[in-house]
């Protein structure tokens, strides 16, 4: 049995969930995704509680499908959590000189290098930088929210020695300590 997959979610009185075979539309305030599971090991429904359940087909549940049924159901709750709510990474940029502003679709980030480094921002992406040194990105699929948030990260990667870098907020670096003399 899976510990997460067993767990129902709670649907907020905002969002909706359309089910038809196995593709899954979830609908909300932020906007709507799709999903699909295999309809073949498992069957979803929506209570009466208002709350979103999957379960295996099969009685006897083997480790692999253990193991599906717990990434399903927290792929589905989180695309439930991002049409109602959103997802939210905020990023920190630590060094002198290092500076972030937004011009037109692309995010134009000052960090150490002889040039400006322009990352261009996906549509489906919010990017807002409230001060020079903290970037804001939202949006509703977490994945892509993820992804965006480390390919700026790799843009300028934390240093050991003076922690001079960009980071995520609250991000612990470790600290190494300089040459002695």
């Amino acid at each position: 049995m899976s510990k997460i997959g067993k767990k129902n979610i709670t649907i907020p009185k905002e969002s909706s969930i359309k089910i038809d075979g196995g593709s899954l539309t979830i609908s909300g305030p932020k906007g709507s995704q799709s999903l699909t599971i295999n309809d073949k090991i498992f069957s979803s429904k929506v209570n009466d509680k208002n709350e979103f359940q999957i379960l295996p087909l099969n009685k006897k549940i083997d480790k692999k499908t253990s193991v599906m049924w717990g990434t399903y159901r927290s792929l589905i709750n989180n695309a439930v959590t991002g049409v109602s709510k959103g997802h939210e990474k905020i990023l920190e940029l630590s060094g002198v000189g290092f500076r972030a502003n937004i011009k037109g679709e692309n995010l134009n980030l000052q960090i150490g290098f002889s040039h400006d480094v322009n990352f261009k921002i996906p549509k489906d992406i919010k990017i807002t930088v409230e001060k020079q040194t903290t970037i804001k990105i939202n949006g509703v699929d977490k994945d892509l929210v993820s992804k965006i948030s480390a390919d700026i990260k790799n843009l300028k990667p934390v240093e050991p020695y003076k922690a001079k870098g960009i980071k995520e907020k609250n991000q612990f670096v470790l600290r190494k300590e300089g040459k002695k003399k």
